[in-house]
């Protein structure tokens, strides 16, 4: 008889981790919302504030260099992504918000760091403010919840 192993990570990030978050200043309301949920919810679940860094760019094209250049600078066992784009008249919302997050997912599978993926992408400004803490959950914080998990699950496979 043959048994399985199960294995996944907690919300509870291993001793001595560190974070990031790289996060857009455009929708500013939304994003600041988004990096508050996401730093109370780091010291919720036992990360101090001198283990988080937290950059702000212009924008969420920047987002990805700005992700690659804080993982040069420093180690770090996970980055969280926080933007808001509303969807206007163009294609631009899904040329910008497509090709930023590709860009990530290539970081993540290149320097094999989590980046989790804290962007809102709305059709209408009472959307995103909804997904930023109103009546769908605060982004930010799901995507801290998220990068914890990976950097405990890195930990317990390592452990292996």
């Amino acid at each position: 008889m043959t048994t399985s192993t199960h294995i996944e990570g907690l919300p509870t990030p291993p001793a001595g981790t560190r974070f990031g978050i790289v996060a857009s200043r455009f929708n500013g309301l939304v994003t600041d919302a988004l990096v508050a949920g996401a730093l109370h919810t780091f010291a919720r679940h036992g990360v101090s504030e001198d283990r988080v860094t937290v950059v702000r760019v212009p924008g969420v094209w920047e987002l990805p260099l700005a992700a690659r250049w804080l993982l040069e600078a420093q180690p770090l066992d996970g980055i969280v992504a926080l933007a808001c784009v509303i969807r206007g008249a163009t294609a631009h919302f899904d040329q910008i918000v497509g090709g930023a997050t590709s860009a990530l997912r290539a970081l993540t599978e290149s320097t094999h760091v989590p980046i989790a993926h804290g962007i809102v992408a709305t059709d209408d400004a009472e959307d995103a403010l909804s997904r930023a803490g109103l009546k769908h959950g605060n982004k930010g914080e799901e995507a801290v919840l998220a990068a914890l998990e990976m950097a405990s699950l890195r930990a317990r496979l390592k452990s292996l």
